[in-house]
Formats: structure tokens, C-alpha cells, sequence
């Protein structure tokens, strides 16, 4: 057996809580896999779904948020600390948009206020809020991180 300190960065195994983690997250992937495609005659629009949000992702979103996190880079001056107090609130409001888009959109108005009984007329002044709320508090976590900064830095002497 070789020693762990002699293997690769890319060969090493991390701790016995990630590699369960990782077991469970496949076991969960294949069974909502399997439980997805028993329906028969939809396995080909799923498979098809999956290629093409791929290739979505690939060809049109990965070049338009990468060269975002370039411009957003440049902007800062090359400080990619700061750049995380835009990608992290930033993140956070895309994904609550992909998981309520449909309620946000209003898209799905009719059906939603048949089974529920509400109208969803919120959604999108509370996306919008919540996506307020988080850019406003990194803001403030980026002004007192730059201000412990610059209490930390000595004075310039003439």
C-alpha cells in the first residue's frame, strides 16, 4: 500500500464523512433516476431535457457568467476577495429565481391558485426584496471588512 502523503492531490480520498456523503448523493441521484424513467414512455424527453440543459449550460450560460466574473474581476481591481460579496448574494437570488420562477413569472397563475387557493401575486415583490436584502448585507459585510482594513494598517509617516 502507498503511503497517503506520497499520492497525488488528485488520488487522495477525503475524510469518511465526504466519501459518505458523496455514496448517499449518488444513491439518491440513481433512484430519482430509476423512479423517473419506470414512467415508460418518458424516458426519451427526460434524456433529452438532461443533453439539452447540458448543453445549455455549457455552450450559452458557463461563457456569459464566466466572462461576468471577468468583468466583475476587472472592476474590482483584481481584489478577487471582494468580488465574492457580489458572487455569493448573487448566487443565492439566481437560485431562489430558478426554484420559484414559475410563481414569480406568474406563469403558472391559474393552476397554482386551483390547487392552493392563493394568488401569487407576491412572489416577485418578495424575490425582489430577498434579493435586496442579501446584496445590502454583503454590502455591509464588505464596508466592515474594509474598515477593520484599514484600522489595521499603520499610519504613513511624511
Amino acid at each position: 500500500m502507498i503511503p497517503r502523503s506520497l499520492l497525488p492531490d488528485r488520488f487522495r480520498l477525503g475524510s469518511p464523512l465526504q466519501l459518505l456523503l458523496l455514496v448517499c448523493s449518488f444513491a439518491l441521484a440513481g433512484y430519482a433516476g430509476v423512479r423517473l424513467l419506470a414512467g415508460g414512455d418518458t424516458w426519451w424527453q427526460v434524456v433529452l431535457w438532461f443533453v439539452g440543459l447540458a448543453l445549455l449550460h455549457d455552450l450559452v450560460l458557463l461563457p456569459l457568467y464566466s466572462a461576468a466574473d471577468r468583468a466583475l474581476t476587472g472592476a474590482a481591481g483584481g481584489h478577487r476577495a471582494y468580488v465574492m460579496y457580489v458572487r455569493v448574494p448573487a448566487v443565492l437570488s439566481g437560485l431562489l429565481l430558478l426554484v420559484w420562477f414559475p410563481l414569480i413569472s406568474g406563469r403558472v397563475a391559474e393552476r397554482y391558485l386551483l390547487a392552493t387557493g392563493r394568488s401569487v401575486d407576491g412572489f416577485l415583490a418578495r424575490w425582489l426584496l430577498i434579493t435586496a436584502v442579501l446584496f445590502a448585507g454583503s454590502a455591509l459585510l464588505l464596508v466592515r471588512r474594509l474598515r477593520r482594513a484599514t484600522k489595521q494598517r499603520p499610519p504613513v509617516v511624511h
